[in-house]
């Protein structure tokens, strides 16, 4: 005979108001974990500390850190300013105990990827800069103008972006030089400008 069958009367809602309990306090502690498990994920992903060349870094808040790409350590992007036609991009780059190349030449291979509106050498318009920041010499870069970006390693013609801004550094990282190289819009980076140095700020050994 049903089981239900016999349960009649007070049993039988006794019986429907235990079920409807227990159902009531799985879902409870099913979404109670949920949402701890999204804090964890959003306390991680607001920390965004990574590390290179023995040294290590924090992404300002609203950098979004992108997949993995050949040649890079970490890849940042920023949302373009109101207007803008693209976002800013952070590649962060290390190539290991004594390789990278000089200081000096990684600053001439960047601005050799920018033209100026009168034809004029970026070299004379460039501003280049050496600071100490938490112990770590660091090297920076800023300049304006049409940046010849690259389309891939096997393109032979860069993508020219006209009123494009770049923010760079080169750290001298005990392991070898860490660089990071912002890129994007005028608009985009110059609003940014402060979180890039905040970046920075946050450089440290590990």
């Amino acid at each position: 005979m049903n089981f239900l069958v016999l349960l009649q009367g007070k049993d039988l809602r006794w019986v429907v108001m235990a079920l409807l309990i227990a159902t009531l306090a799985c879902s409870s502690n099913f979404q109670s974990g949920e949402v701890q498990t999204q804090r964890a994920s959003t306390a991680q992903t607001r920390k965004g500390v990574a590390q290179a060349g023995g040294i290590s870094w924090a992404a300002p808040d609203g950098w979004t850190q992108g997949p993995e790409r050949p040649m890079r350590t970490a890849t940042y992007r920023v949302p373009a300013a109101a207007g803008d036609p693209e976002d800013a991009e952070c590649a962060v780059f290390y190539f290991g105990v004594g390789q990278g190349g000089t200081v000096q030449a990684n600053i001439d291979r960047w601005v050799s990827q920018f033209e100026q509106p009168d034809g004029g050498p970026s070299s004379k318009v460039a501003k280049v800069a050496e600071q100490i920041i938490n112990g770590l010499k660091v090297t920076t870069v800023s300049l304006a103008g049409t940046y010849l970006a690259s389309r891939g390693p096997m393109a032979r013609t860069a993508a020219a972006k006209p009123d494009f801004h770049m923010l760079a550094a080169i750290v001298d990282a005990p392991q070898g030089p860490v660089f990071f190289k912002l890129t994007g819009p005028s608009r985009t980076v110059l609003g940014i400008r402060e979180e890039f140095k905040g970046l920075l700020q946050t450089l440290k050994r590990n």
